[in-house]
């Protein structure tokens, strides 16, 4: 009974440690991998272009140091059309407010933008257009919402066409989006899109959030953001008061974070593993002295002191071996629990982190095993064989 009990302890240690690597670096790389799916999904060759300066030192934009930004403006963005690398622009400005229909209404999230928009970041529509071109800064009476609000308020009834209230003012829906669900924070089904002119008339705001630029073609997208930065500094009296930042530097900057992440909590759950190793060694020096007659009978009939230490690292890496593999079906279980129960989280532990956990396990219970395995090598068989 003793030694059952000793050896389910040895595997399940081993088994925890291994298991606790895979879903915590499943993760991290899950984490990583929804940040670049969902930067991706804003589109290609994309340039954001935030108001205030963020500092190479690491301060944030100016407004959080005690110094007001200087406000970015349509006309600063449809400046940026001049530049022979820029495709679109889009500026951008977002709010809430609520929407209605009759007795229906609920608080939704509003975004104001121009028709450039739906291209830069790749939308489709289920029904009708995106908003009409025109000057950007005339307000204009049509809206565009997503799939959910218009079941919501609208029902089997056609949506195109009809009014609804957006806080005090009234809107004609001109196109329904297609489902699309979340998008770094926001759930376009439930989003409604106004011209960026009635969104800075409805909620009296002049300047803008952000402004999303296109590129020509991924060659163009540093020449492009020189420009953006170029001529944004000629609108502002010289002075580089905005942050200008591409897609590709944003992406590889959060994977560089979540990468690092991985391999931290990689390294915090192999904790568990070195826990597990001193277990083993202390299970296996009780073995030792629980199993003196056995080793001293084998050294009686012949058995070198190299013959008992490989049999001890034998059993160590047996044992070892069968909790690796049972923790990486753990691991893998636990992980497919997380994908079924979040499933827009693309958990997946990285191939590394599965070969080094169990490498890990197996090394670790080598390692741990030497102590005993020596003590036993170097056991009197007389002595052994003597002791009760």
């Amino acid at each position: 009974m003793g030694f059952r009990t000793r050896t389910l302890l040895m595997v399940v240690a081993m088994a925890i440690g291994v298991g606790a690597v895979i879903v915590l670096t499943a993760l991290g790389e899950g984490a990583r991998r929804y940040v670049v799916a969902e930067f991706s999904s804003l589109g290609t060759h994309l340039i954001i272009v935030f108001p205030g300066r963020t500092e190479t030192g690491g301060n944030l934009p100016g407004m959080l140091v005690g110094r007001t930004p200087r406000d970015l403006t349509i006309a600063d963005a449809m400046a940026l059309l001049r530049s022979r690398y820029v495709l679109r622009v889009a500026p951008l400005n977002i709010g809430s407010a609520q929407l209605s229909r009759g007795q229906r209404s609920r608080e939704v999230p509003v975004l104001g933008t121009t028709d450039e928009f739906a291209a830069i970041r790749n939308m489709s529509l289920s029904q009708g257009r995106f908003l009409p071109a025109g000057d950007p800064a005339a307000p204009q009476s049509v809206c565009v919402i997503g799939d959910k609000l218009r079941a919501e308020l609208f029902g089997p009834e056609p949506a195109l066409g009809q009014w609804v209230r957006v806080g005090d003012r009234r809107f004609r829906v001109v196109g329904v989006f297609a489902q699309q669900g979340q998008a770094l924070g926001f759930n376009t089904d439930e989003l409604v899109v106004l011209p960026i002119g009635s969104v800075q008339q409805l909620f009296n705001q002049q300047s803008l959030l952000r402004i999303l630029i296109e590129a020509r073609n991924r060659d163009a997208l540093e020449p492009a953001r020189d420009d953006v930065r170029r001529i944004l500094i000629a609108r502002h009296e010289g002075e580089e008061d905005v942050t200008v930042v591409t897609q590709d530097a944003v992406l590889a900057t959060f994977d560089r974070i979540l990468r690092t992440l991985t391999v931290a909590v990689g390294g915090i759950a192999a904790i568990s593993l070195a826990v597990a190793g001193i277990l083993i060694m202390n299970v296996m020096l009780i073995s030792v002295s629980q199993r003196t007659r056995e080793i001293g009978l084998l050294k009686a009939i012949g058995a070198s002191g190299a013959q008992i230490r490989g049999l001890f690292f034998a059993e160590a890496i047996m044992l070892s071996v069968i909790g690796a593999l049972i923790g990486y079906v753990l691991g893998e279980l636990g992980v497919a629990a997380i994908g079924r129960i979040y499933p827009a989280f693309p958990a997946a532990a990285p191939v590394w982190a599965i070969t080094a956990g169990i490498g890990t396990a197996v090394a670790t219970g080598i390692v741990f095993s030497l102590m005993p395995a020596r003590r036993a090598s170097r056991l009197d068989p007389v002595m052994a064989l003597a002791r009760r």
